[in-house]
């Protein structure tokens, strides 16, 4: 059962499999990818959540406990994953558009950020159609505006419902409905980003396609990219489940009955899409991948173990589920505590598809096939975060981590606060070490500033129009 507490992967190309991969090839057994993206998802561990399907999923394949999205909110992570670049070099640090910052009542000024994923950057969509794959994208794009940057223009052959939004007006057709746009108090209309007929529920229809897609190119190789918009808000579940949900005592609710169902319905979503491989005769020979581009909305869901929510640089904000599911070189029902990031999807789907290893372009990312293979490590010391941004979830502030084993350091860039914590006896984050073990503390912030000069993060400055209102 999904909770809330989460697990990304990490994995390093070993030589001594691409010739298998390649052999794969030869034979036209090329390895198909699955990639469901699911939005503002937490963790591991509930049992209120009902998710049997994405349960499977992990006994088939290898669940990672130390999961990590390339950030807080959606959008950069979303271009992590696609590049394997961390935020912070691509200039994508923040969701698009934001509108959260204030001229009077914040303290700094934010960095900056640009306002779609570069079409310079080479995708995974991209690379995999290169190497003769039909690759198709499915919901949440949320990386850049319509005229030049939809995934049509970024490598996928087919797009259905990727729009510059991150939330539909609705998860009921026609899917539409609007939006106060925070900063100037207008009205955002969204309109329907697919087709569909009364009583039609979003989660089901991109399943529908999914399957669909599927089914149309099954005697070829194909790269998937399932991106739920659910979990997001707005919070709206199918009657039946949420029923079931508000049937449960108010003391063993994890979170919203709401989002609960809409939980379910993504797992029933997980559950025909993988039930399809099976059908046609492809689950042998299709890297499937699961996973979530931030932590759980504070609105919405508990958290716990796990410190704070989505928006926040807490564990609960960065810290998500991961599931890779590679047949015949994963080993069922394991697990690994290696903490992965975002960026590792693009050389790790190349590896598994026998493609060559782009390391100019996935620069951040590590192949975490000798991982799924347990035939070695890989080789990284550290993981990194950059959000010189505000926005309004509780527990959010602009804010820099680096993780290093164990350690996790947190600057907050208002104030230049250092705290220290230990996640292996404390993963929720309660206690502060950054007296108690100061030279930890100078060492990692040297490194995490060091890691911000190498990548070209853009920084916060002193915002002069500040009058203190938010004091």
């Amino acid at each position: 059962m999904i909770r809330h507490f989460v697990s990304l992967l990490t994995i390093v190309l070993s030589t001594a499999l691409a010739p298998d991969a390649l052999i794969d090839a030869a034979h036209g057994q090329q390895t198909n990818v699955v990639f469901f993206l699911i939005d503002d998802l937490g963790c591991y561990g509930s049992t209120y959540y009902q998710t049997p399907n994405i349960d499977r999923l992990a006994a088939e394949g290898m669940r990672f406990t130390d999961g990590y999205a390339a950030c807080n909110v959606c959008s950069p992570t979303r271009a992590a994953i696609m590049t394997g670049r961390y935020p912070a070099r691509l200039l994508v640090t923040q969701w698009l558009p934001s509108g959260r910052w204030s001229p009077t009542k914040n303290l700094m000024r934010e960095g900056r950020y640009l306002s779609n994923l570069p079409l310079e950057e080479v995708t995974i969509a991209e690379a995999l159609r290169e190497a003769g794959y039909h690759t198709g994208f499915m919901g949440k794009w949320h990386l850049g505006t319509e005229t030049y940057y939809y995934p049509e223009h970024q490598g996928f052959d087919v797009n259905v419902a990727g729009r510059d939004y991150g939330a539909p007006g609705s998860y009921f057709y026609p899917f539409e409905g609007t939006w106060n746009i925070p900063t100037t108090g207008k009205k955002l209309f969204k309109t329907s980003p697919l087709s569909g007929k009364p009583g039609d529920y979003l989660v089901d229809r991109l399943a529908e396609e999914a399957e669909k897609f599927i089914r149309k190119n099954a005697d070829k190789p194909f790269f998937l990219m399932l991106s739920h918009y659910a979990v997001h808000s707005p919070l709206q579940g199918k009657a039946d489940k949420v029923a079931r949900y508000e049937q449960v005592p108010a003391d063993h609710q994890q979170g919203r009955p709401a989002y609960a169902a809409m939980v379910e319905s993504v797992d029933d979503s997980v559950g025909r899409v993988t039930a399809t491989l099976r059908e046609l005769g492809l689950d042998d020979r299709t890297l499937v991948i699961f996973t979530s581009d931030n932590g759980g909305f504070a609105k919405a869901t508990d958290n716990s173990p796990l410190r704070a929510n989505k928006g926040s640089n807490y564990e609960g904000g960065i810290r998500v589920p991961v599931i890779i599911k590679w047949p015949g070189r994963t080993q069922p029902g394991s697990i690994s505590h290696e903490p992965v990031i975002s960026t590792d999807f693009h050389p790790t789907i190349l590896a598994a598809t026998g493609q060559e290893l782009r390391p100019h372009q996935h620069l951040d990312g590590k192949n975490l096939a000798s991982i799924l293979t347990g035939s070695g490590s890989i080789d990284r010391d550290a993981i990194y975060w950059h959000y010189p941004h505000y926005n309004q979830h509780p527990s959010s502030f602009p804010s820099g981590v680096i993780r290093a084993g164990d350690w996790k350091l947190i600057e907050a860039y208002e104030t230049g606060e250092l705290s220290l914590y230990n996640l292996s006896d404390d993963i929720g984050e309660t206690t502060d070490l950054s007296k108690k073990f100061s030279e930890k503390t100078a060492e990692l912030h040297a490194r995490l500033n060091g890691w911000r000069a190498e990548v070209g993060a853009d920084p916060m400055k002193r915002n002069p129009e500040y009058d203190g209102a938010g004091e």
